[in-house]
């Protein structure tokens, strides 16, 4: 199986290749592979102590920041080697601070695999939440490095818990421990005979809580709410987008927009922009206006969404209209902000948790979208309650970071 599995990573290998060609994001894929070795060469020294972490994208990687935090604070005399195994998550943090090195991951060749090892020689080595690269672990293995799985989630329906999934079920051997988010990964790993698990939850509570101690202001957002009602929308697609210009452009509700899309091409972000009737500014027009004057303000830039959430009364996050559904509700959610999402949302614990408690309100048109923007901006009482709900949940299920602290520094 490893050798027909060796065959199609060759085959996926050319392919890319000859995609990237046409498209950008598959030619930062393959072009940012390129110089890994020689960028661990330079950065790392034999005689250097390190610790990996590998984060899918961009969201896996903030789900371990707070472990890669406390990791580094246990370990000074270490550096951090953090890889990434899509464009859209190294692009977006390969200027970390908190690393001493970021690359992409190579593709997961035997060949590759022990040529990272040899170069990185990590004393510890983390997966966050998932991906499983057989080549990878199976030479972990070899050199006995303590790896550990944080933030997993296991279901059913993937191919461990199949009757052809040995070669992958094998994988799972390399793993000194699991922490995982909830009890039915805890039942579904016992079944395979790990008892090297436990429940941990999810480190993002951690990260989002955290928020809450930095500095969040920013002066741009305040002359333009102006005290103002002000609904942050983040993270949309053009189906929460068409829902929302209807709203937008009907409302006589004393309220301003913050449209945060989670797509900034400028022809995209233009199209928005003319579809909006009432007064819109764009971040990068911001230096040349009076914000106060404006009624929407569109980001076309990224890093920000997380402070400007701090200044929201309500927030609408987008993706709940499309695969693989909602984006990411706890950031909102710290702050003590009612949320309205789309209908696609229950893979996502949070929202679904959020959604039944009550914190979160989950649309399925326009009409249901009024009814929630209405209701919320109207009365104060159910808009603070909804809030502190959402903020409740997130410091309840904070504390999986000190889990996972306490039993790698007692292995």
């Amino acid at each position: 199986m490893l050798f027909l599995y060796n065959i199609i990573v060759q085959i996926a290998n050319f392919s890319l290749k000859i995609i990237a060609t046409f498209s950008p994001k598959i030619k930062l894929f393959v072009d940012g592979r390129k110089p890994v070795f020689d960028i661990l060469k330079d950065k790392i020294k034999p005689t250097d102590k390190t610790i990996w972490f590998h984060a899918a994208s961009l969201g896996e990687y903030e789900q371990g920041l707070p472990v890669i935090e406390k990791i580094k604070e246990k370990f000074p005399s270490h550096k951090i080697v953090v890889t990434f195994f899509s464009p859209s998550g190294y692009e977006v943090r390969k200027n970390n601070t908190v690393a001493d090195v970021t690359v992409y991951l190579p593709l997961d060749t035997q060949k590759n695999a022990q040529q990272f090892l040899k170069l990185v020689h990590p004393e510890m080595a983390f997966f966050i939440k998932y991906e499983y690269w057989p080549n990878y672990l199976n030479e972990v293995r070899k050199i006995k490095t303590p790896t550990y799985l944080i933030s997993g989630i296991f279901r059913e329906k993937q191919m461990f818990f199949k009757w052809y999934g040995r070669f992958y079920r094998k994988a799972l051997d390399t793993f000194t421990y699991f922490f995982v988010q909830n009890e039915s990964s805890k039942k579904l790993l016992l079944q395979l005979g790990k008892a090297n698990v436990a429940v941990s939850g999810d480190t993002r509570f951690d990260r989002v809580a955290a928020i809450l101690e930095k500095d969040n202001s920013l002066d741009f957002i305040e002359a333009f709410k102006n005290d103002t009602l002000t609904i942050v929308v983040g993270s949309s697609w053009p189906k929460d987008e068409n829902l929302l210009v209807d709203f937008i452009n009907q409302t006589s509700e004393n309220v301003k927009f913050i449209i945060a899309p989670h797509n900034i091409k400028s022809e995209q972000i233009q199209e928005l922009k003319n579809s909006i009737s009432k007064k819109v500014v764009l971040f990068s027009e911001k230096e040349t206006k009076n914000l106060a004057d404006f009624d929407v303000f569109i980001i076309d830039t990224i890093g920000i969404l997380t402070k400007i959430y701090s200044y929201a009364d309500i927030a609408y996050v987008g993706g709940g209209f499309g695969n693989p559904g909602v984006h990411n509700i706890l950031e909102p959610a710290t702050f003590g902000v009612p949320i309205v999402i789309g209908s696609n949302f229950s893979h996502f614990a949070e929202a679904t948790a959020l959604v039944n408690m009550e914190g979160c309100i989950s649309i399925a048109n326009k009409n249901e979208l009024l009814d929630a923007f209405s209701n919320l901006i109207r009365n104060d009482d159910i808009r603070n309650e909804k809030g502190h709900i959402c903020s409740t949940f997130v410091q309840m299920n904070k504390g999986a970071t000190n889990i996972i602290l306490k039993q790698i520094l007692n292995d």
